[in-house]
């Protein structure tokens, strides 16, 4: 731990005034930058060293997030691809059965999303998630923000802060703690279906009068990309909007879909931007396919689609299949190496993007063997243009926190490595969170929300794992003084930690991805998740203090 400095108040400031951006629904990305100028200009005392610091943090950002991006770029290359043939909506024809409404769609995603999330961390789990449940939820009347929220809620909150089954997290806590690892997940488990279910029933009370009628045309203005703004006109209720929406974001969409007027008959909206009767699409004529990535469509100039009849149900029984093979190659993987040496994480998920990068090819060289190499590079390409697009916002949002890591301060600040490869450069975060621990009363109840707030505090930086051994320490040397168990404090951090960084409330963390695959600003996804979430973990601690 270093002693506090200039710089180390100046970084605070900057958290305080990100977050505060944050809660009046601005853009982060200009205090983010100014603050990351600010806080190297203060610890290096030199402008070319500060300006340098603004370049290195994103470039660590993206260095780090690339992973992501890429996965988001491949998947939906492999989605246009399969547009292209027209596989797509045969796809998810099958899951229409179970998916039949937003009710039943919302409840089957959490479900789903959870228990491969459970098994396999959400890194693989929401890339399957994304190429063959996402798009039947959207066509059975759920908003693409009520998908994303859900898939995050249910992977990366619910099933992630347990880590029931790999059980990294409990493990982290529980050493540092130096408690008893099995009792730590135990009780993360308990804990985190308390926030999970909280969570997901508001979010649920708060999308009901947002559901629609199932159609697929939902699906189509999805793949168009401005299905956000066309629900906001569509959905016009007398009470508040949910989390995320504004009225100025209401006024900017009346005006979307009042320009788009002369398209009403087809997108379901007449021109004073209300709902009329949806019908499926009778003829191609009636309906074009639009692309995902705004190329021309079928009934613009473009490529000719030469693929037999049947290389569309090809397609969309081959990719669902190769995905379920996936899943049952990682259960076989974990049952015969165990946990610790079992494929998982990043290697699964290098296996989701392998499987999408085969696909695209293979349907480019199906729809059209003359253009076979020219559609594979614009598939892919699309894919990448989409993901920065979409997501390249995080970056220097991304890097702002990442100072506050010793792990990335010493690349962004350029400060050399200790001679025994240890970092050298301060972790302004962690050294304030780390002061911040003394001044906390021994009450068990402001133990417990103490711990929790410095669990939430130090999963700012993304990760939700690197504060675990944080709040596990804090939990093993207070747990005993407070009369609160050292096991239930270390799985209260826990909760903290990872339902903040892990991806629920942090928009520069693997929330990201969630947004990416239902195309929802990942801002507003943070914001949506926002008021479910701290319900869930209040309600969570208040059961952990007085119960367990």
């Amino acid at each position: 731990m270093h002693d506090l400095t200039t710089a180390h108040w100046v970084y605070l400031i900057g958290v305080l005034v990100i977050l505060g951006t944050m809660l009046a629904r601005k853009n982060i990305v200009v205090p983010a930058v100014f603050f990351t100028f600010l806080t190297a200009l203060t610890f290096k005392e030199s402008l070319t060293g500060a300006l340098a610091g603004v370049f290195n943090a994103s470039l660590v950002a993206a260095q780090e997030l690339f992973s992501i991006f890429l996965i988001i770029a491949l998947v939906t290359g492999m989605l246009g691809s399969l547009q292209a043939l027209g596989a797509d909506t045969k796809m998810v024809a099958p899951f229409r059965p179970v998916m039949r409404n937003g009710h039943l769609a919302f409840w089957t995603l959490a479900a789903v999303t959870y228990l491969i999330s459970l098994f396999f961390w959400p890194t693989p789990a929401v890339p399957l998630i994304g190429a063959v449940l996402i798009p039947v939820a959207i066509a059975a009347g759920l908003r693409p923000m009520a998908v994303a929220f859900t898939v995050a809620v249910a992977g990366q909150g619910m099933a992630l802060s347990s880590d029931f089954v790999i059980r990294v997290a409990p493990g982290l806590s529980a050493t540092a703690a130096g408690v008893d690892p099995d009792k730590v997940a135990n009780r993360a488990m308990v804990l985190s279906l308390i926030v999970g279910i909280t969570a997901l029933v508001i979010g649920y009370v708060l999308e009901i009068r947002r559901m629609r009628q199932p159609s697929h045309q939902w699906l189509e203005e999805w793949e168009s990309g401005d299905v956000e703004a066309k629900v906001l006109a569509m959905t016009e209720v007398d009470d508040p909007p949910t989390i995320g929406h504004g009225p100025a974001l209401r006024e900017e969409a009346a005006a979307l879909v009042a320009a788009q007027s002369g398209r009403g008959g087809a997108d379901g909206i007449g021109a004073g931007g209300t709902a009329t009767a949806t019908h499926e699409p009778d003829s191609a004529s009636e309906w074009e396919r639009p692309s995902l990535s705004g190329r021309p469509g079928s009934g613009d100039e473009g490529p000719v689609n030469k693929a037999p009849a049947w290389a569309s149900t090809v397609f969309a029984v081959a990719v669902p299949l190769a995905y379920l093979a996936l899943i049952i190659y990682l259960i076989y993987s974990i049952s015969s190496s165990g946990t610790d040496s079992g494929l998982k994480g990043g290697d699964a998920a290098a296996l989701v993007g392998g499987i999408a990068a085969i696909t695209i090819f293979l349907a480019a060289f199906a729809e059209n063997r003359s253009t076979f190499l020219e559609r594979s590079a614009e598939h892919v390409v699309d894919g990448l243009v989409f993901a920065f697009k979409a997501m390249g916002v995080v970056l220097p949002i991304a890097g702002f926190f990442f100072i506050g890591n010793g792990d990335f301060a010493g690349r962004i600040l350029s400060i050399a490595p200790n001679e025994d490869g240890t970092t050298s450069a301060p972790a302004f975060l962690f050294d304030l969170v780390l002061h911040g621990q003394e001044h906390i009363p021994q009450n068990s109840f402001v133990t417990a929300f103490g711990i929790l707030i410095i669990g939430m505090i130090a999963g700012l930086e993304g990760s939700g794992f690197s504060g675990l051994p944080l709040t596990g320490s804090l939990a093993g040397t207070l747990g005993h003084v407070t009369g609160v168990d050292p096991e239930t404090l270390a799985a209260i951090g826990q909760m903290g930690n990872i339902w903040s960084g892990g991806g629920t409330l942090v928009a520069w963390s693997s929330l990201i991805a969630v947004a990416g695959f239902a195309r929802v600003p990942v801002l507003d996804l943070a914001r949506r998740c926002f008021i479910p979430v701290v319900t869930g973990l209040v309600l969570a601690t208040i059961v952990a203090v007085l119960v367990m």
